[in-house]
Parts: C-alpha cells; structure tokens; sequence
C-alpha cells in the first residue's frame, strides 16, 4: 500500500509517516519499481501502535523504545506519565479557577483585570504580609472573588492574616455562607475552626442560623466557638430586650459552654460568657443548675470541678448560692476552698 493510501486510511498525514520513517520508527518494508514507499500489513499495525502510544502522552524517543526492546517494562513510564498528566491537570484546573474567579468579578475594563490578577497573586504569595495587604484591600482597589477569599481565610495559618482575611470575608456578607458551610464539613480540623470563625464574624442572620447548628458538630472546636459567639449575641440582645428568641437562643449555648469548662478549652471566656448571661433570673436559674447538674455527673479529673465551681462566682441567684453552700464542705479541699471563698465574697457583695 502506498504512501497515500495508508495516509487517507490510518488518518496519519503522509508528512508524518515520512517523519517516522527518517526516525526509524515505522519504515516500510518495501519499495516499487519507481522508487515510492510501500507499506505492508504489518507496516500499518506498527503505525496504529505507534499512535495509540502516542495518545497516552508517550514522546515519539518512549514509543520507539516501547515497541523495539524487548526488556522495556511499561509500569514505570505509565506511573510517569500519570505523574506528569496530574501535574498538567492541577496547573491547567487552577488556571480554569483563576479565569472563573476573574469573570465573577465582572472586570469593566482590562485594568480591572490587570488589579483582580494582582491582588489574586498577592493572595497566594509566600509572604505573610502581601497577603495581609491584599486581604485588606478587597474591596478598595478591586473586587476580589469571595471565593477567592474564603479559600484563602479557610488554610491561612497565620494570625494576622487570618484575622485580615476574617474581615474581608465578613465585607462578602452572605454571599460567602455556603462556600464556609463547605468549610464546616471539612475532614480537616483546623479548616473546620477557621471556617467558623469567619461564620461567626458575618452579620446575617444565616449567619446565626449555620452558629446554632455548629452546637451540634461532633467537633469540640467547633462547638466551643459557636456557643461563644452566639452567647455574646444572646447577651447583647438581652440588653436590647429582645424576650423570647434570647432566652431560646441562650438555652442552646448554655450546654456548649457548660462542657468548654468542663474540658478546659477556653474556659475563662465560657465562664465569662455564662455570667453573662446569667443577667436574668430564670436564666441565671438555668445556667447554675446546668453546672450544679455537670458537677453532680462526677467530672473524673478535679481540676474540672474546681473549674465548674468557679464559673459559679458570678451566677446569681438561690440555686447557685445553695450550690457553693454545698461545695464549701465537699471532699476536694480546693473545691471546698474556693466554694468558702465565693460565699464570702458573694455575701459581702450582696449582705441581703
């Protein structure tokens, strides 16, 4: 079969088959009397060998030495060359992100262009505070994607970019709520608290909505961040005089706030949090039988009662009075101690 015959049947232009035939990779077997190259049968199973190869990404130097030693092992080149594809997706995805991330942006002009590129960059720098000036000046100089951003606030592990990026996010408002849902359930721990801590920054009432239902996360972290920030908004709402929806609202966080005191993770804030809270007294009521209850479950490590004792200071009220009256003789002698020492404290401030 001649040269253009295996051309229009193979779809490999006749330039390339002379190509491979100067490399040696596919040389016809044989020749007419007028000098063209005739290719054989065998001839063309080598070319659609040699372009099925070619398809997996293998360079025409890897084809000839797949086809012609007989030692070759095609595992390592095809690790190789999934290596080498993956590699290519990756650059090729994040070039697709940033596009999409630009177009979101709706650019007027190439400028805008030009400065969504260049905070984008910022974004990803290697230095703490060129991401820190690009966090800080979303929303000046450009829009930057809240996509963008909230990816960035989702694995940022410095401090003060974190909280630069936090602020950035918080100006999105609701429009960055789903993607930090998506934050919530990361398998990742630390994207998971960085997630909701930019949650509880956004004024909206999503916002709060996505906070009552971190109580629930099966992570501690998670749990202990939102209760806090949902009891300082149920305290300021409290002295608003908002009724009904504080006093549902402190309910929830109560147990959240009870079990940080317990665990002894942000402790001092929870207890703060609660005394807080404690302004009203059915609230007040709630919140020391909430610990009198913690307390009466047997904590196994003392440092926790001595913790749950204390978070009593500030409750006011019978129930919390009664409880320290009780601790004052327990069997720990710091509890007993610290609870003696509350009373006189609490009596001296309200002799009545």
């Amino acid at each position: 079969m001649l040269i253009g015959d295996v051309a229009r049947r193979s779809g490999v232009s006749a330039r390339m088959l002379r190509h491979y035939d100067s490399l040696g990779l596919v040389r016809p077997t044989g020749r007419t009397g007028s000098g063209y190259r005739e290719y054989s049968g065998e001839d063309i199973r080598r070319i659609f060998h040699v372009e099925s190869l070619r398809s997996l990404g293998l360079s025409l130097r890897e084809v000839a030495r797949a086809l012609d030693d007989p030692g070759f092992r095609p595992s390592e080149l095809v690790d190789d060359l999934v290596r080498q594809t993956q590699e290519r997706i990756a650059v090729e995805t994040a070039l697709l992100t940033r596009l999409r991330r630009i177009g979101a942006a709706e650019p007027a002009e190439w400028e805008d262009v030009l400065q969504i590129v260049s905070l984008l960059h910022a974004l990803g720098s290697e230095n703490p505070a060129s991401r820190q000036r690009a966090a800080l000046s979303s929303g000046e100089e450009a829009a930057v994607p809240v996509e963008a951003l909230v990816e960035a606030a989702l694995h940022e592990e410095d401090p003060n970019v974190a909280g630069a990026l936090r602020w950035a996010v918080a100006q999105s408002g609701e429009a960055a709520l789903e993607l930090l849902t998506e934050g919530l359930a990361s398998p990742v721990a630390e994207v998971r608290e960085r997630a909701v801590r930019s949650i509880a920054e956004i004024p909206h009432e999503r916002a709060v909505a996505l906070l009552e239902g971190a109580l629930r996360s099966p992570d501690s972290m998670v749990r202990g961040h939102a209760a806090l920030t949902l009891g300082a908004q149920a305290e300021q709402a409290e002295q608003a005089a908002r009724g009904e929806h504080v006093e549902r609202g402190a309910a929830d966080v109560v147990p959240a706030l009870v079990e940080m005191i317990v665990e002894g993770r942000n402790d001092v804030d929870a207890a703060d949090a609660l005394s807080a809270l404690a302004s009203r007294p059915a609230s007040a009521d709630r919140i020391a039988t909430a610990l009198v209850g913690r307390l009466a479950d047997g904590p196994d490590d003392l440092p926790a009662r001595r913790r749950l004792t204390q978070a009593l200071a500030d409750i006011p009220g019978v129930t919390a009075a009664r409880a320290l009256a009780e601790l004052a003789h327990d069997d720990d002698p710091a509890v007993a101690l610290t609870a003696a020492y509350l009373l006189t404290l609490r009596e001296a401030r309200d002799p009545d």
